[in-house]
């Protein structure tokens, strides 16, 4: 049978190390492989300008060429940077050794990487904020939102602090892409031996409770048990609240669809959301 493969994207933030201690510990319970990836981006090709035109006397074409030295060496230390990146990482996932670990240092856009290796990978796992985002949020709306709507896989994110994850609230809506949430959990060694709850943000109805029962037995049958929750409200306060107040490691929800539940997600209240939930996400397509 062939190894299932999580991918993780680290780079210089604090965010890195909660990515490597989550994979570790996804892996570790799944028996995937890692593969590990830096990327660094274009800015400083972006930002060197093409000085030829303004060169006219021998001095200036002096300091061209130690100019040119300069980018030759600041590109060097910044592979350099990369390769540091990735060993401490590894070292970090791999432990005694028990992990399978590789490591992969890009160039690029970090979604156009994600894209581009999707098909290799079985998840992905990417820190909240990255090094240049800091606090700014814009940052972290745009670069998860194009890795989710980018990825065809479930995309793990990681919150900047790791904790063991023991409790899990899946959003529940009863559409495409919870069921899918639900089949996943009910069939990954990730979820064995977890405490497992779906909640409902809505209106309790027949039919929810039809369905929510339902998704009980699907997780029943592959060894979980798991409670349900109905709460009226709006979904992203409903989800906050109980990951903030009811002890919650980890929260599962799907990313597209038409009801508010998934809807939600994708767009500009994708940042909204992550910064609410002080846990770990997992989206699933």
């Amino acid at each position: 049978m062939t190894t299932k493969t999580l991918i993780a994207l680290v780079d210089g933030s604090a965010y890195s190390e909660s990515v490597c201690r989550h994979a570790a510990w996804i892996a570790d319970k799944t028996k995937w492989k890692v593969k590990l990836y830096h990327v660094m981006n274009r800015r400083d090709d972006v930002e060197k300008q093409d000085l030829s035109g303004a060169i006219r006397l021998g001095a200036r074409s002096e300091l061209l060429a130690q100019l040119s030295e300069l980018d030759a060496a600041r590109a060097k230390l910044s592979h350099a940077h990369g390769r540091a990146i990735l060993e401490d990482a590894k070292a970090l996932i791999a432990g005694d050794g028990a992990i399978e670990v590789e490591t992969r240092l890009r160039q690029g856009d970090l979604a156009e990487t994600v894209t581009a290796k999707d098909e290799t990978g079985d998840m992905i796992v990417v820190g909240k904020r990255g090094e240049t985002a800091g606090l700014a949020l814009e940052h972290l709306g745009s670069n998860l939102e194009r890795i989710v709507r980018a990825s065809h896989k479930p995309v793990f994110i990681a919150n900047r602090a790791f904790k063991q994850i023991e409790k899990v609230l899946v959003a529940f809506d009863g559409a495409t892409s919870s069921l899918k949430a639900v089949d996943f959990i009910a069939r990954s060694p990730l979820f064995v031996g977890l405490k497992v709850a779906l909640v409902f943000a809505g209106k309790d109805t027949p039919e929810m409770t039809k369905a929510l029962d339902s998704a009980v037995s699907t997780l029943k049958a592959g060894g979980i048990e798991a409670e349900t929750i109905i709460q009226s409200g709006e979904p992203e306060k409903v989800l906050s609240q109980l990951t903030a107040h009811e002890g919650y490691d980890l929260l599962v929800m799907g990313a597209y669809g038409h009801s508010r539940i998934r809807s939600f997600l994708i767009g500009s209240t994708t940042t909204e959301m992550i910064r609410l939930c002080h846990v770990p996400v997992l989206i699933m397509r």
